[in-house]
């Protein structure tokens, strides 16, 4: 096309070089009194002219021909997208679920061809498309006021939001795991060692204080007396004393003691009667307003993640959501918090049994295909969007990866 138009080009000089050359004699006759600087004038003003005339030439569509896209070697509209289950599911290298089937559907109906390309994260994902990688993007991407500002979105293709999910009852084990736990939990091993150092302290007072003693209950060598000394100090300590001490100073501290005992016992008593009922607590969530004060997991990046972060809600932020499922059976976290339809899925299939979802669904947001800005296929897609509603797809579409799966 380029050659044809240079051809052209070449025949319209030759044939304007004539005419200016005509036009310039005639005025030469006409004008005897024409100046250098006339002259001078009158060829620029045919340049200019020529110029313009040949680039009317240039059909339209040569500067869309010189835009750069984010094609491969055939020439495939690129579409970024990340596995994110029912919406993206990876099997055997191959590409399926809602999102997928969607975006086939939409591209039959514009008539593209189009090659999927997999991120690990929608900031991944969301780069490819802001820096050119890829044409648009689709998986389950909130449409959001600060996302909006860097790209164009389609029109909502699902309507979701944020949902909790929870380990049930009884995989937090019960009463019996709960004494385990706090048994071998560092708490216990805190008090454990106090008392230690506390027995230790009252037995070398109480034998130094009884070792000279006619009728002290300690002997007066350190072996066997201190062991002796340590039986009463740990008996006395759990308000078991079976002996006293004979000398004044011995029965002094022996009372001390015993009120020291009073204390450490109630002490112990407070400490794990807080240690059960944390660990009760933990597994008694129900809505968001239990939420505070918990540990939740959730994607890095994700709209739930700043929700969290805005609510104060302690938050543990993995690169997949896998990594928070996976946090969650092993008590590294006491929820998830993540796309509802999402979540559902997993609790219904993977997770069946080992998780439960709870409370209604918060923080209701919709899902749309991410585009660059000012991209020309907005309007294509969001047509496309439209009569696949009208025509019943979406609807079909919708029953295969949701309604069935979910039940």
């Amino acid at each position: 096309m380029i050659n044809a138009i240079a051809r052209r080009f070449r025949q319209f000089m030759v044939g304007w070089k004539s005419q200016i050359t005509y036009f310039y004699r005639g005025y030469s006759k006409n004008n005897s009194r024409s100046s250098p600087q006339g002259r001078i004038w009158l060829r620029l003003i045919g340049g200019v002219m020529a110029l313009l005339l040949a680039l009317s030439f240039i059909h339209p569509g040569i500067a869309e021909e010189a835009q750069p896209a984010a094609t491969n070697n055939n020439n495939s509209f690129l579409v970024a997208t990340r596995v994110i289950p029912p919406f993206v599911i990876s099997e055997n290298n191959q590409l399926s679920g809602f999102s997928i089937d969607l975006w086939r559907s939409i591209a039959n109906k514009i008539g593209i061809k189009s090659e999927f390309v997999e991120y690990s994260t929608v900031a991944d994902l969301l780069s490819a498309v802001k820096d050119s990688k890829a044409n648009a993007g689709i998986a389950a991407i909130s449409i959001t006021a600060e996302r909006q500002e860097n790209f164009d979105f389609s029109l909502p293709m699902f309507a979701g939001g944020l949902q909790i999910m929870v380990r049930p009852p009884e995989a937090n084990g019960g009463a019996f795991a709960n004494i385990l736990q706090l048994i071998f939990s560092p708490t216990l091993f805190q008090v454990v060692g106090v008392a230690l150092l506390l027995i230790v302290v009252a037995a070398h007072i109480i034998w130094l204080s009884e070792r000279n003693h006619k009728e002290g209950m300690i002997d007066k060598s350190y072996f066997p007396g201190i062991f002796k000394a340590c039986w009463w100090a740990a008996a006395t300590l759990a308000t078991q004393a079976d002996e006293m001490p004979k000398g004044v100073i011995g029965r002094v501290i022996a009372i001390i003691w015993m009120f020291i005992g009073v204390l450490f016992v109630a002490y112990f008593t407070a400490a794990a009667t807080t240690s059960l009922t944390v660990q009760q607590l933990q597994g008694d969530i129900k809505s968001v307003d239990d939420l505070p004060g918990k540990l939740v997991a959730t994607t890095a990046g994700s709209t739930a993640a700043k929700y969290l972060r805005e609510q104060k809600i302690p938050v543990l932020e993995v690169p997949k959501i896998e990594q928070a499922y996976e946090a969650l059976q092993n008590k590294k976290a006491d929820a998830v918090v993540f796309d509802a339809p999402v979540l559902l899925f997993y609790a219904a299939n993977q997770g069946h049994g080992k998780v439960e979802i709870v409370g209604s669904v918060f923080r209701e947001e919709n899902y749309g295909i991410v585009l660059p800005n000012n991209s020309s296929y907005r309007k294509q897609i969001n047509s496309a969007l439209l009569s696949l509603r009208e025509d019943g797809t979406y609807q079909s579409l919708y029953d295969k990866w949701f309604e069935v799966k979910k039940s």
